[in-house]
């Protein structure tokens, strides 16, 4: 399994910032943080953030949420199993994704939620991707009510996380704007097993990937396992860090800027021998806008290394890749 081992490194491996100056009045403020999320992007595009404003108590409660309906028996699961959703929200069971070309199923269970849309809402007329109704489970008190709590105040941290990214990129405050209106997003709770002692070589909670989006939101339990690929090519430790959120960059973030800013490859290997539990969100915004070369992003006679494209489609080919 020598494979699957990271380098062991402290926390300060990765920026620690604190993102409590993005919500600042004093511009000042505002353009520190900025700085030091550029330097973070520039690097690895894998950062924490602190004082992100999201209680201890609401992101217990997720994680206890999420704990009790992976605990339920494998019928009710299938009883909201995300084939029987318009916009792919719902139960995903345990191995049906492969997110590492050439390996294994991926060993995690999962949920997808998205924002709370009816059939009859517009945007889910329209087609939308990932759009519709969420599925939610029986006789869970308080989960529903959670989770939609919990997207709420995730869809505002993501609208001042991408703030900050403009200021990164030395670009008005309010760039981003129209991105963050009616945004794409997926809260997902994963339950990871222990990793199996006869595992094959390259079978794993999470295959190696890049995220697919705009920005991911991670909170991880204590447990560990998330390793991230260093500049030098090695696997690197990512530990849990208190009332840390880890932030990273998608893939639609290194196309935005032609590949200045990075979407690292990442994945995860359960060896603390539990029940490993992570609840990331992603964001990634408003189904068209479009997706090209940003100002500034370019050198001069530099030309694009990707077509123009929006946030639907670019999302729709990526999600192609990894569900067959």
């Amino acid at each position: 399994m020598g494979n699957l081992d990271a380098r062991r490194v402290t926390e300060n491996a990765l920026p620690v910032i604190d993102v409590s100056g993005l919500r600042s009045p004093d511009p000042v403020d505002r353009i520190a943080v900025g700085k030091e999320i550029r330097a973070a992007c520039l690097d690895l595009g894998f950062m924490y953030i602190v004082g992100h404003g999201v209680s201890p108590e609401l992101r217990a409660a997720v994680f206890d949420q999420a704990a009790a309906f992976f605990a339920l028996p494998e019928e009710r699961k299938m009883a909201i199993d995300m084939k029987n959703s318009v916009g792919n929200a719902g139960y995903e069971p345990m191995s049906t994704q492969t997110l590492e070309t050439g390996a294994p199923p991926d060993l995690k269970e999962g949920l997808y939620i998205g924002e709370e849309l009816a059939l009859d809402h517009p945007r889910v007329v329209a087609g939308g991707f990932n759009l519709g109704p969420n599925q939610w489970p029986d006789g869970l008190p308080g989960f529903r009510d959670t989770m939609n709590t919990y997207v709420d105040e995730m869809m505002e941290l993501g609208k001042i996380l991408m703030r900050g990214v403009a200021l990164s990129l030395k670009l008005e405050e309010t760039f981003f704007d129209d991105y963050c209106t009616d945004p794409l997003i997926g809260l997902r709770p994963l339950h990871y097993p222990p990793q199996p002692a006869n595992a094959h070589p390259d079978e794993k909670g999470c295959g190696a990937h890049t995220d697919f989006g705009g920005i991911t939101m991670l909170m991880q339990d204590d447990l560990g396992g998330l390793q991230v690929m260093g500049a030098d090519n090695e696997w690197i430790h990512a530990p849990p860090m208190a009332d840390s959120y880890i932030v990273n960059l998608g893939d639609m973030i290194a196309r935005w800027t032609n590949d200045k800013y990075r979407s690292t490859l990442h994945r995860v290997v359960n060896f603390s021998g539990k029940e490993r539990y992570s609840i990331p969100f992603f964001y990634s915004g408003r189904l068209d806008h479009e997706v090209a070369a940003l100002p500034g992003c370019l050198e001069p006679g530099e030309t694009p290394r990707y077509p123009p494209t929006t946030v639907e489609a670019h999302m729709r080919e990526m999600y192609a890749r990894t569900y067959l």
